[in-house]
């Protein structure tokens, strides 16, 4: 895969919390503004993959292990620990170009890179697909705090409350859309090529079908506790040609959002300008729920999908 790829992400979250700060709230900067990590969208991402049976690197697993005289305990695995769980086992003279094989054969490292300083290897690839922050545009976003009751003590409380059970709380936000800029550049591997790494092609379109897979469904996907109510409910992809020169800005700034009475409104009418670049772009797709959004743009050359179903509206 040669060409360029922009696009945005969106990811609605409904009384749950998308992605949490260390204090348990919603992340924001400083004026208060919520938005999501780009990590918490590729946690999502690589969570889908790793569950359909990809080779994931750089996601959090556990081993159990006894250390002296303490009884086994369950802790994450390093880096390193994680690769030779995948891979084979690493040492100091091991050639850097089999690492690089190695790590290219991740989904994950294909797609975003990595950051690889293990046994005398200082690897850093740059990855094909970078992704912005994802700012709410919902400008009615608030913050519920709910009590919870625990069915048990805090045995190590030395209050008056000592027997009673504890309590917790879980934080929200009622309703948060958060929209994603991402930009992918199979470029950033020529690098690589020129190494004559053994079975790398660089960026593929299977590497690009599977990201695209997993950004129309990895949030919905992850149903844990505080990420149900989170789901994808809209995507773009603008795919350049080949010989294309056009670059272009972090999208996810031409979107608004608004509420209806019984539909919500996402307007990328802002993004009519691409219209000028007809020449330089070989598609454009927009993923969402019309039973649930109607979108807003004038774009002649669109095609529009149903998030869920992938049936063209």
């Amino acid at each position: 895969m040669k060409n360029r790829v922009y696009g945005i992400i969106g990811i609605k979250s409904v009384m749950s919390n998308w992605n949490a700060d260390f204090t348990g709230r919603p992340k924001t900067i400083g004026n208060g503004e919520i938005f999501g990590s780009d990590k918490a969208l590729k946690y999502s991402i690589k969570k889908y993959w790793e569950n359909r049976g990809d080779k994931v690197l750089y996601i959090k697993s556990f081993k159990v292990e006894q250390k002296g005289e303490e009884k086994e305990k369950i802790q994450p695995r390093d880096l390193a620990e994680r690769y030779e769980q995948l891979f084979e086992n690493l040492n100091d003279k091991e050639p850097s170009k089999k690492v690089l094989k190695n790590l290219f054969s991740a989904i994950d490292v294909l797609n975003f890179g990595a950051t690889f300083a293990e046994k005398k290897q200082n690897i850093s690839i740059t990855g094909a697909v970078q992704v912005g922050q994802g700012f709410n545009k919902y400008k009615d976003s608030r913050v519920e705090v709910q009590d919870i009751l625990s069915p048990f003590r805090n045995s190590n409380e030395k209050s008056e409350n000592a027997d009673a059970s504890t309590l917790g709380t879980k934080i929200m936000s009622d309703e948060a859309h958060y929209f994603y800029p991402f930009v992918i550049n199979p470029e950033n591997y020529n690098c690589y090529l020129e190494m004559g790494i053994e079975g790398f092609t660089g960026y593929t379109k299977e590497a690009y079908n599977a990201f695209k897979e997993a950004s129309l469904l990895g949030a919905t996907a992850l149903n844990t506790n505080s990420k149900m109510g989170c789901e994808n409910e809209f995507a773009m992809f603008i795919e350049c040609k080949e010989e294309s020169k056009l670059y272009l800005p972090d999208l996810s700034q031409y979107v608004d959002f608004s509420k209806g009475d019984d539909i919500s409104n996402i307007d990328i009418s802002k993004l009519d300008f691409i219209e000028k670049f007809s020449n330089d772009i070989d598609s454009i797709e927009l993923y969402y729920n019309p039973c649930f959004i109607q979108v807003k743009t004038g774009l002649s050359k669109v095609k529009k999908y149903n998030i869920f179903t992938k049936e063209e509206i």
